[in-house]
């Protein structure tokens, strides 16, 4: 980490009502992570709901997080103009109300726009809660602060199926939605009154807004979102359609960046990048959504498809994740503090996750709970001691000015992350499985005695039952059986995939600074300092 703290960081403890305006913010937080995860494990009923296609109702998802996409980076800006504490009560406000709009959508059209303001309202929240913990919180208070908020952003992710399988399955699919209201309501009465001297606004930016850079930044992130949300499905460039949007996307940068280089206020501050450390940071933020994102939406996948598990059933078993987050973030985030070198210890968190993921790729058709569980113990602690000793080198060594755009920045890498390696997944699966399903067709043949008698005794099962024309149907059974096993190598596959893509990150930790001394000594010798 760095040897210092910021020039112009805090050095006193804050006072309870920031303390609480802090929590405040973080259950916000929260709440905009959440409700991705959510709609995800409720798509079929939505679905069902408002009477939507399997192609439009994709569109539920991919507004949200490509609105999503596009508002974060931005947070920077809006953070210098309104000032913290009006930015996020105008997206805490926003993402209510865009909430309460989706629980009354009267048809798919209708959600998809509210879900892409949903996406877009509640998108400064992530990278502002993040800010404001090095803007106010003293640099010996970080580790168990942003172990918190760590918590939350992997947490919430894992809880997500639990609580929207849920909701959706006693209380309705539109209750997925207005349950944020009343809390996103709350939450902005709280941070109004509790958090009046974080960030002065400057509306002066206001005047200085850059369109043209605002339309190549929302053209190529927005762009580059839907390629990687919909490449897998349209063979990539197999398909027109994700030339265009590549192409979009390419045109969008060139606009982006030439307007960020030549722009008397840039949409985006780049400068962060400037400091080494935030660019290795940012380049392992995206290393770590990945990790997070694809191992999350894999395991429900798994045990939705092989398994037939509801989305209840797939709570209950993700919910173990969430659990160990909420247990170890606390002696994470104070045993951080006594660490003069937190890069090993991300390290050793890069490789617990890698391991996780390892275990993972041998599973068989009867995996269920057991066979789940300590994986998502070991993934779920290497989270957190990764996450804390990325995030916290990365922005701590940048000045107070650079704060906001360096969180929006490590966000959106973060996110991007998190969709470049779903989409590889979904690549190698549609690969993978195709080559898993001809080796098993090729290898069953007919004449090995084995598979006659398999084939054989389902025959016989069936004709007991009555069924009509049971050899026919004997053999679709063990062509669904071969399927079936082909599905849960491919499954393996993809989580071979992430161990060693994850394993290899694992080395680039050492390319971030390590502190001067540990946390604890500072603490020490600023109690000896005031004293």
């Amino acid at each position: 980490m760095t040897t210092a703290a910021a020039p112009g960081a805090p050095t006193d403890t804050p006072p309870l009502h920031i303390w609480i305006g802090f929590i405040a913010m973080v259950v916000g937080q929260f709440m905009a992570i959440l409700d991705i995860q959510i709609v995800a494990s409720a798509i079929g009923s939505i679905q069902a709901g408002v009477s939507a296609s399997r192609d439009e109702i994709s569109w539920v998802q991919t507004a949200y997080l490509i609105a999503e996409v596009i508002g974060i980076p931005l947070s920077g800006f809006l953070g210098r103009a309104l000032g913290t504490r009006l930015l996020f009560c105008i997206s805490a406000i926003a993402f209510s109300f865009s909430s309460l709009l989706c629980a009354f959508s009267w048809d798919i059209g209708s959600l998809i726009v509210f879900r892409a303001l949903q996406g877009f309202s509640g998108a400064a929240m992530i990278p502002t809660v993040m800010a404001t913990l090095y803007l106010v919180f003293p640099q010996r208070l970080q580790p168990m602060t942003g172990a918190m908020m760590g918590m939350v952003i992997t947490l919430a992710p894992s809880l997500g199926p639990t609580i929207g399988g849920y909701v959706a399955e006693v209380l309705g699919w539109r209750a997925l939605f207005w349950v944020n209201v009343v809390p996103g309501v709350l939450i902005t009465v709280v941070i109004w009154n509790t958090m009046s001297s974080l960030g002065k606004p400057d509306f002066s930016l206001l005047k200085k807004v850059d369109a043209i850079g605002l339309i190549g930044l929302a053209l190529m992130l927005g762009a580059a979102e839907y390629t990687l949300e919909e490449g897998p499905a349209n063979e990539w460039f197999a398909s027109s359609e994700i030339w265009l949007y590549t192409l979009i996307s390419a045109v969008g940068a060139v606009i982006f960046f030439w307007r960020t280089f030549s722009a008397e206020t840039p949409i985006v501050d780049l400068r962060p990048f400037k400091t080494p450390t935030f660019a290795v940071g940012a380049s392992l933020g995206f290393i770590l959504g990945l990790g997070l994102f694809s191992s999350v939406f894999l395991t429900p996948l798994f045990l939705g498809t092989v398994r037939g598990y509801s989305a209840l059933q797939i709570g209950h078993t993700m919910f173990v994740q969430g659990v160990t987050m909420f247990l170890t973030a606390p002696i994470i985030g104070r045993f951080g503090r006594t660490l003069r070198d937190t890069r090993w210890f991300g390290m050793l968190g890069f490789l617990l996750v890698a391991l996780s993921c390892w275990d993972q790729a041998h599973l068989t058709a009867e995996a269920g709970f057991y066979e789940m569980m300590w994986p998502q113990m070991i993934r779920a602690v290497g989270l957190m001691m990764t996450f804390n000793s990325v995030m916290q080198p990365a922005l701590q060594s940048l000045p107070p000015q650079q704060v906001h755009a360096g969180a929006g920045l490590f966000n959106t890498f973060r996110n991007l992350g998190g969709a470049f390696g779903i989409a590889s997944l979904a690549t190698v699966q549609a690969h993978s499985f195709a080559l898993h399903r001809q080796e098993l067709y090729s290898a069953a043949n007919p004449s090995n005695p084995h598979v006659q008698g398999m084939i054989q005794g389902m025959q016989a099962y069936l004709a007991q039952t009555g069924a009509v024309d049971p050899e026919k149907q004997a053999l679709m059974r063990y062509a669904a059986l071969l399927d079936r096993e082909a599905l849960v190598m491919t499954f393996n596959d993809q989580f071979l995939f992430l161990a060693v893509v994850i394993g290899l990150s694992s080395l680039a930790m050492l390319a971030l600074k390590p502190r001067e001394r540990p946390m604890q000594a500072q603490t020490q010798a600023a109690m000896a300092e005031a004293h």
